[in-house]
C-alpha cells in the first residue's frame, strides 16, 4: 500500500514538473548586441599619443591622442607670411587721397576770400568808388578757382578709383590664402582624436608611436550600458508582439540557473526571414520567422556582446 502511494506521488510530482517547464517554455531566442563604432583617424601623420585601453570607459569629447602635425603648422605660418608680403602692398588710399583734401581745402579758403572781396567791390560800385573793372576781374578769379576746385574733384575720385582697383585685386589674392589657412586649422584639428560617443573601447587597433594614416581603424567602441537583444519570433507569434511591450528576458546564471530581466521591444521587423543558424536546430531553421529588438538595462555589466537569452511574452 505504501508502495503504491509512492509511485503515485512520484508520478504526480513528474507530471507537475512537466507542465510547469510547458508554461515556462521561451516564445524567442536571440542573441546581445550593441551599436558598435569604429573610430578612425581623420589625419595622416606619426600617433605622438593615443591613450586608449581595452576595456576603458570614455565619454564623448574626451581627447585620446593626437597625430603629429608640425608639417600642417609650419604650411599654417608660411600662409600667414605671404599675406603680410600681399598687405604690405596694399596702398595707403586715406594718405595718398589726403593730398587732394589739402589742395581742395585750400581752394576753398581761396573762394571764400574772393566772394568777401567781391561784396566789398559791390558795395563800393553802388557808391561810385569802384570800377566795373575790378568787379569783372574778381568773377573771373572766382570762376578760375571754382574749374581748379572741379579739376582737383575729378583728380580725387580717379586717383581713389585706382587706388581702390589695387586694393581690391590686393584682397583677392589674400582671400585664397585665408581660405586655404581655414583649411589648415580644420585638418590641425583632426590630428586631435576626440572620441566621438560615450561608451567601452572593445579593440584597440594601434599604438602610440605607429604611423596612421586618413581612415586607418584605431579602436572600436560601444554603449553597454544598454544593450539590444535581437530575437526572432515565429510568425504565429506576430499578433501578440507589439513596439513598446515589456518583456520578460532570460540568461543563464551559476548553478545552471537563469536571470531574469526585464526588456522592452523597439523594433519589430516588418519583412520574415528564415531562422537564423545560431538560433535554432538544422530542421527548424527552414521556418520563416520575423526579428524583434528589445532593449535591456546592462547596468552592472553583466550582459556581453553575443550573449544568448531567451524572451517569454
Amino acid at each position: 500500500m505504501k508502495t503504491s502511494l509512492f509511485k503515485y506521488m512520484m508520478l504526480a510530482t513528474v507530471a507537475l514538473t512537466a507542465c510547469r517547464n510547458s508554461n515556462h517554455k521561451a516564445d524567442a531566442y536571440g542573441n546581445f548586441e550593441a551599436d558598435e563604432l569604429i573610430v578612425s583617424a581623420e589625419a595622416s601623420g606619426k600617433l605622438l599619443s593615443f591613450n586608449v585601453e581595452e576595456g576603458q570607459t570614455l565619454k564623448a569629447g574626451d581627447t585620446v591622442g593626437a597625430i603629429d602635425s608640425a608639417q600642417l603648422v609650419l604650411k599654417r605660418e608660411q600662409l600667414q607670411a605671404s599675406i603680410r608680403a600681399v598687405a604690405a602692398k596694399s596702398p595707403a588710399i586715406s594718405a595718398q587721397l589726403a593730398v587732394f583734401e589739402k589742395q581742395l581745402a585750400s581752394v576753398r579758403q581761396q573762394l571764400a576770400t574772393l566772394d568777401r572781396e567781391k561784396r566789398r567791390v559791390e558795395n563800393l560800385l553802388k557808391n561810385d568808388a569802384a570800377t566795373p573793372k575790378q568787379l569783372d576781374d574778381l568773377n573771373a578769379q572766382i570762376e578760375a578757382a571754382q574749374r581748379q576746385m572741379e579739376v582737383v574733384l575729378e583728380q580725387k575720385s580717379a586717383s581713389h578709383a585706382s587706388l581702390s582697383t589695387q586694393k581690391g585685386g590686393l584682397l583677392a589674392e589674400i582671400l585664397p590664402l585665408q581660405k586655404q589657412i581655414a583649411q589648415l586649422d580644420d585638418q590641425l584639428a583632426k590630428c586631435r582624436i576626440i572620441n566621438p560617443s560615450e561608451g567601452t573601447v572593445l579593440v584597440k587597433y594601434a599604438d602610440a608611436g605607429e604611423v596612421a594614416a586618413f581612415g586607418k581603424p584605431l579602436y572600436k567602441i560601444a554603449d553597454l550600458s544598454n544593450m539590444t537583444l535581437r530575437a526572432y519570433v515565429a510568425g504565429d507569434q506576430l499578433g501578440a508582439v507589439k513596439s513598446g511591450q515589456q518583456v520578460k528576458v532570460f540568461v543563464d546564471a551559476e548553478g545552471g540557473t537563469q536571470r531574469e530581466l526585464s526588456g522592452k521591444i523597439t523594433w519589430i521587423s516588418p519583412k520574415a526571414e528564415f531562422t537564423p543558424k545560431v538560433i535554432q536546430t538544422k530542421d527548424e531553421r527552414v521556418n520563416l520567422v520575423y526579428a524583434v529588438k528589445i532593449s535591456v538595462a546592462n547596468s552592472d555589466g553583466r550582459l556581453k556582446i553575443g550573449m544568448p537569452a531567451e524572451v517569454r511574452l
